[in-house]
């Protein structure tokens, strides 16, 4: 599932992707924006915008922040959404870092595409994770769609078939698709009885499946080690509790018995490409530039 560059537009063999999350609904546990905090960090993006979050935003839900500055001056950090670029060796990403809106989303989305259209963006990937009962002991599940149609023939990406409410991950996703962008998004599944942030094995699962979705190397840092020490942690609270742990076990078969009848061929070939890629830029580690730092599939 790659999203190759394109050949014509303003970069002739290079395509410019805009990959968006926000914190809110669309973000259980910060795993999608824990994601893009970290490839801002390790692709050395740079802040080229920021949208005004009088026009947006309801400072009694979201409150602005006092902090001290550098030189020891007060200074007042408001909710707002950051765009950022980094120039990858094969392609541009342009990173959307925001919460969800309190009103206006049509305007914001609005704002943002007009943004991704002057950036020369051809494809908006947004990230997303939702609570469900899945085990937190087996891989976090990773769904993928898309309302491009050719690009659910190219991606093998399903088509979304949620109905129901639906969050600012949503509603970019399809004013994206009728502006006539591509559009994907991707969305990583998080155990509901360890809600509370951080996730650093969905936010492993989410940067997987970016890595393999742009093809370019995503360095991991220090989070396979984070998301093994959570899995353990959670382990051993579940060990406490008789009945919590009944109920993982329960998910553990129920999880084994959906996913046994697939076939592994494209799960090791999957994975034998991306340690190609990493070991061709010297590692997971390697070529870091510093830094790694809701709920619906609309």
């Amino acid at each position: 599932m790659t999203i190759e560059p394109d050949s014509g537009g303003r970069h002739a063999a290079r395509q410019t992707v805009m990959v968006a999350a926000f914190e809110g609904w669309n973000d259980a546990g910060s795993a999608a924006t824990s994601a893009l905090t970290h490839l801002a960090g390790i692709w050395g993006a740079t802040q080229v915008r920021e949208l005004d979050p009088e026009l947006y935003h309801d400072f009694q839900v979201n409150r602005p922040v006092m902090e001290s500055g550098p030189d020891g001056e007060r200074v007042i950090t408001w909710p707002t959404t950051t765009v950022s670029v980094a120039e990858l060796p094969d392609r541009t990403v342009v990173l959307v870092h925001g919460i969800e809106p309190s009103f206006r989303w049509r305007s914001y989305c609005a704002e943002l595409l007009d943004l991704a259209e002057e950036l020369g963006v051809q494809t908006v990937v947004t990230l997303g994770a939702l609570l469900a009962d899945v085990p937190h002991t087996r891989p976090i599940p990773m769904t993928a769609t898309t309302e491009s149609v050719g690009l659910q023939a190219v991606l093998d990406v399903e088509p979304s078939l949620y109905e129901g409410p639906t969050g600012i991950v949503g509603v970019l996703q399809h004013a994206a698709a009728e502006r006539g962008f591509q559009s994907v998004s991707l969305w990583a599944a998080v155990p509901h009885y360890v809600a509370n942030p951080p996730s650093p094995k969905a936010t492993l699962a989410i940067l997987t499946r970016v890595e393999e979705l742009l093809a370019e190397p995503v360095p991991l840092g220090d989070l396979p080690e984070d998301a093994e020490a959570w899995q353990h942690g959670v382990d051993e609270l579940a060990s406490e509790d008789a009945e919590i742990s009944e109920y993982v076990q329960q998910l553990e078969e129920a999880k084994d018995t959906a996913d046994l009848p697939e076939a592994s061929g494209d799960a090791i070939a999957r994975e034998f490409e991306r340690y190609l890629r990493r070991r061709d830029v010297g590692g997971d580690k390697g070529g870091e530039k510093g830094g790694d730092k809701g709920t619906d599939k609309g």
